[in-house]
């Protein structure tokens, strides 16, 4: 099963959410009050990447061996950072 079209959508998803931590923060000036929009901006970083290595895979196909194999890392790597920056503003709100 080819799962890099998934990985495309859910980076997709993911990154608007980061930016919509990134500017709800903003917004509520609570960006200079914790790390978590600096948190949220190395999510989306992530995702922007994890993005085009999907991109690139689907794009060359099986020639694209170690795109797919960051996309995965990288997804991943986005994933947790979101996931932290979220538990970071949970516990500034608290």
């Amino acid at each position: 099963m080819d799962r890099h079209p998934h990985i495309l959508n859910a980076a997709s998803n993911l990154l608007g959410i980061s930016f919509l931590i990134i500017t709800g923060l903003s917004l509520t000036k609570m960006n200079s009050h914790s790390l978590a929009d600096e948190i949220a901006w190395v999510s989306a970083v992530c995702f922007l990447l994890s993005i085009l290595f999907s991109y690139i895979t689907i794009r060359k196909g099986s020639g694209a061996a170690w795109q797919a194999v960051w996309a995965d890392r990288v997804f991943l790597l986005g994933g947790a950072a979101l996931t932290l920056s979220t538990l970071v503003v949970g516990f500034a709100l608290a």
